[in-house]
């Protein structure tokens, strides 16, 4: 059993598969005071909860938290007797990173592109909603180009509460209008479709720079929630990460 660990600012998503067959997912909050023995006992939990045997034998860990990777390595040498490979520099992606400095490309944007390439088997656009929302290009050769970070919808709302007044926190919410009748709905109308006018936006200015109709996947927490009133977004992948990850497991074998 291969287990797959995505590393995010706020929440760390795990799976467990067997061949190409994603089996469970876990999702965890990301803490960088947990030590290694904490992370091992975590995980036997959520296992044996899950009904799932904890015989793993393989293990692939993308990590954009640098404080967390040391710990979480000494887990799965510790509780699961398996040396885990590391997406960084050197690992084999089969996919060219034409960035102007390949190294500074999140692990898990990588990971993402070789998916969605995987998926789509064309040019493409990923859009990530994370703690950061994130525009990864894929060309119709399979190159990474490049890509675009904006904030992320809750960095967003909390930004607008935090820095105001009077304006409470409100609910991820697709309102009925965009004109709002109330301080909440109008709040609301800001966030949901100012977040989807940006995404459909930026994939739109995106398009016209590749000079063709890429396939635009969308994955992440909010993903679900915002592709039903986007005109850009065709498909969502929840587990697009995690397959990328048995994906590029299965080649560094």
């Amino acid at each position: 059993m291969l287990l797959v660990i995505d590393v995010g600012n706020t929440q760390t998503v795990l799976g467990l598969y067997v061949g190409e067959q994603l089996v469970k997912r876990f999702r965890i909050q990301t803490d960088v005071r947990r030590t290694s023995d904490e992370t091992g006992v975590l995980l036997l939990s959520l296992f044996d909860h899950g009904g799932v045997d904890a015989a793993v034998t393989g293990a692939i860990v993308s990590c954009v938290v640098p404080d967390t990777l040391r710990n979480l390595l000494a887990t799965c040498r510790d509780f699961f007797d398996v040396e885990p490979l590391v997406v960084g520099p050197g690992i084999r992606t089969g996919m060219p990173i034409l960035a102007d400095n390949p190294r500074e490309v999140g692990a898990d944007r990588i990971v993402n592109a070789v998916a969605a390439f995987e998926r789509v088997g064309g040019s493409c656009i990923v859009v990530d909603f994370g703690t950061a929302t994130t525009f990864d290009c894929i060309s119709a050769k399979g190159q990474y180009l490049g890509g675009v970070i904006a904030p992320g919808y809750q960095i967003s709302a909390e930004a607008l509460f935090s820095r105001t007044s009077k304006l409470p926190r409100v609910e991820v919410e697709r309102p009925r209008k965009v004109i709002g009748k109330n301080t909440v709905h109008s709040m609301q109308s800001g966030l949901f479709y100012g977040y989807v006018s940006l995404v459909d936006g930026m994939v739109e200015r995106i398009r016209a720079e590749l000079g063709s109709e890429a396939r635009v996947l969308a994955t992440g927490g909010l993903a679900s929630v915002l592709a039903e009133a986007s005109t850009t977004i065709e498909e969502v992948c929840d587990d697009l990460t995690l397959d990328g990850l048995q994906l590029l497991f299965s080649r560094g074998q």
